[in-house]
């Protein structure tokens, strides 16, 4: 398991996401699979730092485990923000045309249809929500 530990900032996605590629290059992910793993993560770092603390300064860490049967990457999101969980919010009716459908939701939409497994708790005051893709 390799952490990264970086204000909750916009500004700080790209090392987020060069942290992570380089864990998935080192396990041989392909480059498709290594940009749907770049879209989920900038989805979910960009609401973490917009959303978590309120516009007060706080902490994400992120840990990357590459599992081997399968292979799969485990990105892990840690927070202090405030209780949040994505899972909880019904998945929008993308069959209604953009302007009927409610606002929010596709982004968290898009991460669970292109992982392979998605995971929320709250535990010890801190929101954790995992990503699985296999590689």
């Amino acid at each position: 398991m390799k952490e990264l530990k970086v204000k909750a900032d916009r500004k700080n996605l790209l090392k987020v996401q060069t942290f992570i590629d380089g864990q998935l290059e080192s396990a041989g992910c392909s480059m498709a699979t290594q940009i749907a793993i770049d879209v989920a993560v900038e989805e979910l770092f960009v609401n973490i730092a917009s959303y978590a603390y309120d516009g007060k300064t706080g902490t994400v860490t992120v840990r990357v485990t590459l599992h081997d049967k399968p292979l799969a990457a485990e990105i892990t999101f840690i927070d202090s923000g405030k209780p949040y969980d994505p899972l909880a919010k019904p998945d929008p009716d993308v069959t209604l045309s953009a302007k009927d459908r409610q606002k929010g939701g596709l982004g968290i939409f898009m991460v669970k249809n292109t992982m392979d497994d998605m995971k929320y708790e709250y535990k010890d005051g801190k929101n954790v929500l995992t990503l699985i893709k296999n590689l």
